[in-house]
């Protein structure tokens, strides 16, 4: 494996400012951010991130083809995110061995960085467990560019996982990042690039038209290539399931109307087909997108999952201890 370099500064004198609107409702921010390649946080609008910089110095082996800035809404989707892809890395107090990689959702047109990343963070931390959120590059019809930035996070926290008292390392998507979650978890190359468990909430996981979604189809597979056989083979995960795929936990309601339900059955049925460990829950109402959006962070009656969020909670919470 190719060493890495790290390279520390100070965020504050490299981050321009960022705009009020996207400040999200927790003080909760990341101890370190990582640059996968970026020399630079010049042009940075997120305003999550962490005072201490690390630069890894990988090699930016293939471009998405977006220019300008990142742009960011007031619920914390990023958009354009390009040269600066990066790891966002928080750290419990009493470590229990256990880290998450995360793949935030959005259609790999946007990372939902609040919902689906920094609540989530929140949420592990008060269980001991380490987290990374990768804010990945979009791929803008490059279908391998996400699954590249995830497997190079998966390098670098292997690479630190003794300093971080780190003895297993999963990961955790949502709608199309549960679809790049399901791709790290088929589509490793090595053990490094393995991950030990995989958490797959809502997920996007055949290329299928008809079943699949949509928008998550025509971003990652791009315009010429959304309708070839051999790229909709490829990045259906159902077809890519095999029998060292991690344990895997999935999580979705039925009334999904963005990504149907049709998505987590086919990847279960193969999972069991393989006798892969999975465990599936699916609730009746809900929709799509209440990743870990609670009354914490949203206001009182503002929780549109918020009457099963604690028996979602507490089964991941379970099934994360008996696999440690």
């Amino acid at each position: 494996m190719k060493a890495i370099r790290f390279i520390f500064t100070t965020a504050a004198a490299l981050v321009a400012a960022v705009a009020v609107s996207a400040q999200p409702n927790t003080k909760l921010r990341p101890q370190e951010t990582v640059l996968l390649y970026a020399d630079s946080f010049e042009g940075n609008t997120d305003p999550v991130y962490a005072e201490k910089i690390t630069y890894a110095g990988l090699e930016m082996k293939e471009v998405n083809g977006l220019t300008g800035p990142e742009n960011i809404n007031r619920n914390g989707n990023i958009g354009n995110i390009s040269d600066l892809a990066r790891i966002d890395l928080y750290y419990p107090k009493k470590p229990n061995g256990q880290m998450v990689i995360v793949s935030p959702g959005g259609g790999y047109a946007i990372v939902s960085s609040y919902n689906e990343g920094l609540y989530v963070a929140d949420w592990m931390l008060e269980r001991g467990i380490t987290v990374a959120i990768v804010k990945y590059r979009l791929p803008n019809g490059k279908r391998f560019i996400p699954l590249t930035d995830m497997q190079n996070a998966f390098r670098y926290c292997r690479s630190r996982a003794q300093e971080w008292k780190v003895n297993q390392i999963g990961v955790m998507g949502f709608s199309a990042g549960g679809h790049l979650a399901a791709s790290v978890s088929t589509l490793w190359v090595d053990d490094v690039t393995r991950p030990d468990f995989s958490v797959l909430i809502y997920p996007v996981i055949t290329m299928e038209p008809g079943v699949t979604h949509k928008g998550t189809h025509r971003n990652l597979l791009g315009e010429n290539g959304m309708w070839k056989q051999h790229y909709l083979d490829e990045f259906s995960l159902e077809k890519q399931v095999g029998r060292q795929t991690p344990a895997t936990f999935i999580a979705l309601c039925s009334d999904d109307t963005v990504v149907p339900a049709e998505n987590s059955l086919r990847y279960y049925n193969e999972l069991i087909d393989k006798k892969v460990p999975a465990e599936m829950h699916i609730w009746p109402t809900g929709g799509h997108g209440w990743g870990f959006s609670s009354e914490k962070f949203v206001g009182k009656g503002k929780d549109r999952f918020s009457y099963a969020r604690e028996e979602f909670y507490s089964s991941l919470e379970r099934w994360l201890e008996v696999l440690r």
